[in-house]
């Protein structure tokens, strides 16, 4: 007997940028930009954090250039 394997979906979520236009995505801010990376210094894809495209490219960027002036880390210090 085969199993059918039900799929869930879920609510979509909404972006946080698109929402609160106020939000501003800028390298400086450390603590914004933590939210979207792991423990380990990885950038959370946008189909967990639930940002869009858009945001999700320029929020790349942001981290980008937060680590080159070194501001957050590339990776965790104890691997």
């Amino acid at each position: 007997m085969l199993r059918v394997k039900k799929k869930n979906f879920g609510r979509r979520r909404v972006c946080a940028f698109c929402a609160d236009m106020t939000l501003p995505i800028d390298y400086k801010d450390t603590k914004l930009l933590s939210r979207f990376i792991t423990e380990r210094g990885k950038i959370i894809p946008r189909r967990i954090t639930g940002v869009c495209a858009k945001h999700q490219r320029k929020l790349t960027t942001a981290i980008k250039c937060s680590r080159h002036i070194a501001l957050m880390p590339y990776a965790s210090t104890t691997v």
